[in-house]
C-alpha cells in the first residue's frame, strides 16, 4: 500500500486543466439508466455525447461512467451538463478528500469506497454530479459496484425510485458506498482475532509485521471515513432545492451507519495499538524467562566449577603436611561426584522453593 497515491498536476498549472495519466487508465464504459414513474430504460452508450438525447426528456437520468475517465470524456460531459471545470479536475486527479461542493444548480460530491481483497486495501474515489433531473456517477473500476441498486430499480412496481427525484438515487448510491466499509471492517476483525491468538501462543516477527500493516490500513481508512461523515452531515442539514426534506430522513440513516463504522474503526485501532504493546511485553517476558534460566544454569555451575578447580590443581607431595590427601583416597573420585550432585540438588531445591523455576 503506497503512502501517497494522489494524482495531481504540476505546481503552477492553471485551475481546471484536464490532463490524463500517462498510462491511459482503464477503458471507459458509459451506461445510462433513464426512469420515470412508469418505466425504466437502460442502455450502453459509445460516447458521452450520446447522453444529449436524454436531457430533453421528462424523466430522471442516471449516467454511470466506469473506468478511468479520460480528459475528452470529461470535457464532453462538462459541456453537455454544464459541469464546473474545478469539479472535473477533481474527478481526474484521484485521491481527493471526500467532500461536497454546492454550485448554482448542481451538487458535486466525492465519496470514498473502501475495497479489501484480504491482502490489499484500495480506496476508490467515486465522483457524483447531481442536477435537477440527472445524476452522473464516475467510478474508476471496470466492474460496476452499483449493480445492486440497478437490480432494485429494475424490479416492477418499485415506487421508491420511480416516483422520487434524483436525490433518492443519490442516497441509494451513497448508502452502498458507506456500507461497503462494513465487510472491510469485518475482515479486519477476523485478522485481529487471529493476531490475538498468535500473540498469546507464538508471537514472532511476522506477527509484528502484520500488526504494523493493519495499523497502517486502519489509519488510511480513518483518513477517508472521517470526512465522509462530515459530507453526510452536510447533506442532512442542507437546504438546497436539489435535496427534498423527505429524503433527508434517509441521509440521516446513512449518517448513522457512518457513525457506527467510525466507532468500529476506532475500536479496531485501539485494539491494534494494545496488541503492539502486548507483543512488546510478551517479547520482554520471553527474554526475561530466558535470562532467568541462563542465570540459574550459571549459578548451579559456579560451585561445581569451584570444586573441580580445586581438585584439578593436583598438588601432591608424600612428605608435605599441606598436600591434598584426597588425591590418594580410594573413593575420592566418586566422593567428589557425590558432593557436586548434592550441591546441585540443594540449589535446585532452593530455587524451586523461591519460585524461580
Amino acid at each position: 500500500m503506497a503512502y501517497f497515491s494522489k494524482h495531481y498536476h504540476n505546481p503552477g498549472t492553471a485551475p481546471g486543466t484536464l490532463v490524463g495519466k500517462a498510462d491511459g487508465g482503464r477503458p471507459v464504459n458509459i451506461r445510462v439508466l433513464d426512469y420515470t414513474g412508469e418505466e425504466v430504460e437502460e442502455v450502453s452508450l459509445a460516447n458521452a455525447a450520446d447522453c444529449r438525447a436524454y436531457l430533453a426528456r421528462d424523466s430522471n437520468t442516471w449516467v454511470q461512467v466506469n473506468g478511468q475517465a479520460d480528459p475528452d470524456t470529461l470535457r464532453n460531459l462538462g459541456d453537455l451538463f454544464d459541469l464546473h471545470d474545478l469539479a472535473l479536475e477533481d474527478v481526474l486527479n484521484t485521491g481527493q478528500r471526500p467532500k461536497i461542493e454546492l454550485y448554482d444548480d448542481q451538487l458535486f460530491i466525492i465519496a470514498a469506497m473502501p475495497l479489501y481483497d484480504g491482502e490489499n486495501l484500495e480506496i476508490v474515489q467515486i465522483s457524483l454530479f447531481v442536477g435537477r433531473n440527472y445524476l452522473i456517477c464516475l467510478c474508476p473500476l471496470d466492474e460496476d459496484p452499483f449493480e445492486p441498486v440497478r437490480k432494485r430499480m429494475r424490479m416492477p412496481n418499485n415506487r421508491r425510485f420511480t416516483t422520487r427525484d434524483v436525490d433518492y438515487l443519490l442516497y441509494a448510491l451513497l448508502d452502498l458506498i458507506i456500507d461497503s466499509a462494513f465487510p472491510v471492517l469485518e475482515q479486519f476483525g477476523y485478522q485481529l482475532e487471529e493476531m490475538e491468538t498468535d500473540l498469546l501462543e507464538r508471537p514472532n516477527q511476522q506477527t509484528l509485521s502484520r500488526i504494523h500493516g493493519l495499523k497502517r490500513e486502519l489509519l488510511l481508512l480513518r483518513r477517508v471515513l472521517w470526512p465522509q461523515r462530515e459530507l453526510l452531515t452536510t447533506l442532512m442539514r442542507t437546504e438546497d432545492e436539489l435535496i427534498n426534506a423527505g429524503t433527508q430522513v434517509y441521509f440521516r440513516d446513512c449518517h448513522d451507519h457512518s457513525v457506527q463504522i467510525i466507532e468500529l474503526l476506532e475500536s479496531f485501532r485501539e485494539m491494534a495499538t494494545s496488541m503492539l504493546d502486548i507483543y512488546l511485553s510478551s517479547i520482554s517476558q520471553r527474554t526475561n524467562e530466558t535470562m532467568r534460566l541462563l542465570t540459574i544454569i550459571a549459578t548451579i555451575f559456579i560451585p561445581l566449577t569451584f570444586v573441580v578447580g580445586i581438585y584439578g590443581m593436583n598438588f601432591e607431595h608424600p612428605d608435605s603436611p599441606w598436600a591434598m590427601p584426597e588425591l590418594g583416597w580410594y573413593y575420592g573420585y566418586p566422593m567428589v561426584w557425590f558432593v557436586m550432585m548434592g550441591i546441585t540438588a540443594c540449589l535446585l531445591w532452593f530455587f524451586r522453593r523461591r519460585g524461580w523455576i
